[in-house]
């Protein structure tokens, strides 16, 4: 039973569902991707309960506090019983409305937009795509 009291940060990603497999978990902290105090931990480091970690995946970072070690993978319910969501509400917020933004889309065979068309579309984006279009001339 003492090989069980240490447990692996890797395995304990996978365990509380935030990667879908351990080989993501471990590649997540070989790329400098899980944090703790600032520094960047191995896959090999050892969770204790009370320790926070910041894990980016993609564009959503989340802050998590350990509540209880959690050795295999267990359903949803169980695994977020194990960790407290600690990620501030901003970082949140600024992560969801990223995808809520509103779509643009133009009726197929509406052609080309007019001049009047282009004005509204941009007042629309506040200028959002504008960057974009000085790059390529």
């Amino acid at each position: 039973m003492a090989e069980q009291e240490k447990l692996r940060i890797d395995k304990y990603l996978w365990a509380i569902r935030l990667f879908k497999t351990r080989s993501l978990a471990t590649e997540a902290c070989k790329a400098g991707r899980v944090k703790f105090n600032g520094n960047n931990l191995k896959a090999s480091a050892i969770v204790k309960p009370g320790d926070v970690y910041q894990v980016s995946k993609g564009i959503e970072k989340k802050v998590i506090e350990v509540v209880d070690l959690l050795y295999n993978r267990v359903e949803a319910k169980i695994a977020v019983t194990k960790y407290k969501d600690i990620t501030p509400v901003e970082e949140t917020y600024g992560y969801k409305t990223m995808y809520h933004a509103p779509v643009l889309t133009r009726d197929r065979g509406a052609g080309r937009p007019t001049k009047k068309d282009r004005r509204e579309i941009d007042d629309l984006t506040g200028g959002l795509f504008e960057e974009e279009e000085g790059k390529k001339e």
